[in-house]
Formats: structure tokens, sequence, C-alpha cells
């Protein structure tokens, strides 16, 4: 299916609302017409609990009668979506209703195009044993996911009680996963295996964790769930042998995803570009930067847990104090805190992926992209005023808001200053921005069919300078399939410091413009108080200018 409809059509409804555009929403229908904002925000939540699917046996239904029973609700939700009259509402109250918009673009795309629950063996893994540093977790996840590093073991009876519940979605689910997994997706299927081979192996520790082999009724759960997810990999490798088709969406359904669904004004041609111009620019900026520097000492890698704990923690330390000294952003108290309980430890050489390696140089560059944390605390502790942008938003729309960010930041901290201390440093956030815009562009190949997943793989690593990514390839694995998965993620990282920097230089301009002085220090603290959404949208709300938008054409 090729969806059609544009997000430069939906800017036309909200800004202009001609006499045809009425017509066709009273067409659509005459009995939910709105023009106030509360409408928006109960739809919202009506949305939300539609998106929640019904339970099968105990678990999330996925199957194909279930979707198609449940379509009709769903346009009828959309068609109350275009129903609601914008005309005379403030920048941010449309911005919100281009969110819904997006989100409801994401369910069709999924449901027509994706379809993660029929291609996607990944998307039943249920058990999660780390945070994300997103929003959400990262790429296509089911309703009835346990997210196990949030129990402290030995557990509470209540503890007990929920974890039970938890993880009896799991042989339920794991059976519908063999009625519903029809895809022919050659390396989804065979990349999937290993993530629930992995919730295997972490059902097996579980059984060991503190107190578990006392509750009985909780040790009969672990192994039933044990089991099945034992029986889903055999029957998932038996049916791999058949698999032969491509796991690609396409460039023309990529595009639509990227516009409509993640609203990046970009199209896969010029993302393409974007990533081979990054490239280009990292590795000429880093050799650059060794020239510059070639009469310095070279950086060192810490060779010890000691070391490593001290430089660590002077790192974050110089980075907070950086933030707040030079007017970046407004640093508030749970700064610190947030990003002290992931300074990470010592890791030694031959086991250390690409990102442990930066940081046993210095871990400043990584601790810039941990802006991550900062955002999260925010969520937590200083929740948005605004219902609609409190939560995480469906589908990975914050991909280019908290990946672009923290990705930007990395080289913008850079500029500003945080390591006149060291210049050596600035050449690992050359290579850093090297690595992200070289797995990019593999993932970009990957969606076109024009590449498989392994040969994806190979310009990430072959192309991430001094051999850092060849050194250990369970994050190879883990980025490429998860890029896969989830089109537009890989690429999220650079196309959205691509918009963060077109926002801030509108920003600027502006300034210049009215002759006002440029301050950085406004431009961060109005991103962070308008929430984890969009960049583009974000853009738009600072500035007032939607231009950026027009960029969209089909």
């Amino acid at each position: 299916m090729k969806l059609k409809q544009s997000l430069l059509s939906i800017f036309i409804i909200i800004l202009l609302t001609s006499c045809q555009n009425k017509t066709d929403a009273s067409v659509q229908s005459t009995t939910f017409t709105h023009s106030n904002y509360e409408a928006l925000v109960s739809l919202f939540k009506e949305w939300r609990q539609f998106e929640s699917p019904p339970l099968n046996n105990g678990a999330p239904d996925y199957t194909a009668e279930t979707f198609e029973k449940r379509w009709p609700m769903f346009k009828t939700l959309q068609s109350q979506l275009k129903a609601i009259d914008t005309s005379g509402w403030s920048i941010p109250n449309k911005v919100d209703w281009i969110i819904i918009w997006a989100e409801m673009n994401g369910y069709d795309f999924n449901h027509h195009i994706l379809k993660p629950w029929q291609r996607d063996p990944a998307f039943y893994k249920s058990i999660w044993t780390y945070k994300s540093d997103v929003p959400a977790h990262e790429g296509p996840t089911h309703h009835g996911i346990t997210e196990l590093w949030m129990y402290d073991f030995p557990l509470t009876q209540e503890a007990k009680d929920h974890l039970i519940s938890d993880l009896n979605v799991i042989p339920s689910l794991n059976e519908q996963a063999k009625i519903n997994l029809t895809g022919n997706a050659k390396d989804l299927w065979i990349a999937g295996i290993r993530d629930i081979k992995e919730q295997s192996e972490t059902l097996q520790a579980l059984l060991e964790n503190t107190g578990v082999k006392n509750e009985t009724d909780l040790v009969i759960v672990i192994e039933n769930a044990l089991n099945s997810t034992n029986e889903l990999v055999d029957w998932l490798e038996t049916k791999a042998k058949t698999k032969t088709g491509p796991s690609g969406i396409g460039k023309d359904n990529y595009t639509w995803h990227l516009q409509n669904v993640h609203l990046v004004p970009l199209t896969w041609e010029d993302e393409v570009l974007l990533l081979k111009r990054e490239l280009a620019r990292a590795w000429a900026s880093l050799k650059l930067e060794e020239h510059r520097n070639r009469s310095l000492p070279p950086l060192l890698d810490v060779d010890s847990p000691e070391a490593y704990q001290k430089t660590a923690e002077a790192s974050a330390k110089s980075l907070i104090t950086f933030l707040d000294k030079s007017n970046i952003v407004t640093v508030k108290d749970y700064f610190e805190p947030a990003l002290n309980e992931h300074l990470g430890v010592f890791v030694p050489k031959d086991q250390r992926n690409f990102f442990w390696i930066t940081a046993h140089y210095d871990q400043r560059p990584l601790y810039s992209h941990f802006y991550h944390w900062f955002e999260l605390a925010r969520m937590e502790l200083e929740p948005h005023e605004n219902y609609i942008r409190r939560g995480p938003l469906l589908y990975n729309i914050f991909d280019s808001r908290n990946e672009g960010l923290a990705t930007a930041v990395e080289e913008l901290f850079m500029q500003a200053g945080l390591y006149d201390d060291n210049p050596r440093v600035r050449e690992i956030v050359y290579i850093m921005i090297a690595q992200r815009a070289a797995r990019g562009l593999g993932s970009l190949y990957a969606h076109a069919n024009e590449m498989s997943m392994e040969e994806a793989g190979s310009i990430h690593s072959d192309y991430t300078p001094r051999g850092w990514m060849t050194t250990e390839k369970e994050l190879l694995l883990f980025e490429q399939h998860l890029y896969l998965r989830q089109p537009g993620y890989g690429t999220s990282y650079i196309t959205g410091k691509y918009l963060v920097e077109s926002a801030l230089a509108d920003f600027g301009r502006q300034k210049e413009l009215l002759g006002e002085p440029f301050e950085i220090k406004p431009f961060f603290d109005q991103l962070n108080a308008i929430g984890n959404i969009p960049i583009s949208l974000g853009h738009w709300e600072m500035t007032g200018s939607d231009k950026h938008l027009n960029m969209i054409k089909k």
C-alpha cells in the first residue's frame, strides 16, 4: 500500500482552513466537529486507549482478525481528528494536533507496511533488563512487556505478584507469535531469533536471583515462560530455512514514514546525501584535528578500575560545571545525580565496544550524549503541563528530538569550548559523528533493499575511524538490527542533529535581524520546555516559522 496523505496538505488544512476544508470535514463527520482545544485532549485520551489492543488469552492481541475488526474504529478516530477546526489556535496547540495526527499515521503505517507482529520475531521479546535512555524502548515493542530492571530482589509480596502477572503473558504471546508470524523478511527473521534466545538466557538467570528459588509459584511461572520461549526459538529456527524475502520497506515507504510519522522534512535521497556529507565532513575534520594536535601528547586510555572511576567523576563534574558556568543551559538540581547514575565502569581493552572505547580516553563526549538522562529526569521530576506531551510519543516519534539533540550537543558543546583544556578530545567527537553517519548510511541502503543487513553493517564498521567498530561485534549487530526494525531510527542521530542546528540557525538569525544579542542558554531552555516532540515542530514553536515544513512534498 502506498499511503498518499502528505504533511504539507495537513499544514494547509491547519493554517488556511478554506471553505473546501470545512466541507470535507463535515462530510467526514458532522457529529464530531469541534474548535476547542479540550476536544483535542479528549480525543487524544480516547486514541491512546484504543491504540493498546485488547487481550487474547491474557496477552495483547495482534491477530489479523482483531486488527481488521478494529480498523473501522481507527478510521472513526482519524475522522474525528480531521474534523477538529484549529483555525485561530496558538502554534503550540496546532503542534499538539499534528502530534496526534503523526501517531495515527504511525498506526496506519504499522498496520499496512511495517507489520512487526507479522514480519519481525523480535517484536515478541517480552523481557527488558535495562532502562531505555530515550522516552520509550527503541524499536517496535508489544504492549505487554516486562521491565525486569524495575524489580529489586528479594521481592516483596506485591512485587512478586506483579512479576508473576507480567511473566504470565509470555506463554500465551509466544503461541500467538506462531500464528501471527507469516512474513518472509529473511534478515529480520534470522536476527530476531537472537533476541528470543537472549530472553531464554534472561529467564534462566532469573531463577538464580536472590530469593526466587524459595517462591514456588514464581518458579513455576518462570519455568513456563522459559519452556515457551525455548519452543518459540525452535519454531523460529525451523521456519528460518524457508525465509527468502527482503526486510527493507523500500524508498517510497521509507520517505512517507519519515515525513508523515516522524515529521522529518527529508526524503530517503535527502538523507543519503546528508549522511554522506556528514561522514566526509567528520573524516576530514578528524584529520585536520590530528594535524593541528600533532605536537600534543596523544590521548591515553585508562588501564584500571581506579583510574576509570577517577576520570569518570572528573569528566562528569567538568561537563556539569561547563554547562553552568558557560551559560549553555539552565542546570537543574537533578542533572548531576542523573548523570552520575550512568558513569560506567572500567572495561578490559579487548571487551570494549565503540562507545566505551571513547569513554576510556575521555568520558566527556559520551557524557554529552547522556543529555538523554537529563531529559528523562525532567520527564519524571518536572512532568510537562501539557497532557499530550507528558509521556513518550508512540512509534519512536521522539527520535529526531532525543537522539538528534543528544548527538548535536556533542559537537555544540565542543564548539562552545568544552575541550579547551585538552584539544585532543575534539578528535573523539569527530570519530563519534563519523560512526553515526556510517551506521545510518548503511541502514538507508538496507531499507532500500540495496544491501543486506550484513552488508549495511560493513559500511558501519569500515567507515568508523581507527577501527573502533571492529573490536566488539555485539554492538554492530544490535544497532543494524534495530535500524532495520525501526525505519528512520538509524539516521535520526545525524538528521536530528541537522534539524537542531537548523532550528538554532533560525533562532540566532531572528535575534540578529531584531538587533538583539544572541545567547545559547535561552535556546536550550526553550527547547527543553517544549518537551520531547519532533525537532521540526519545536523549531516552529521557537521561531514562529514553519517554512522548513514546506520541504515535505509528494
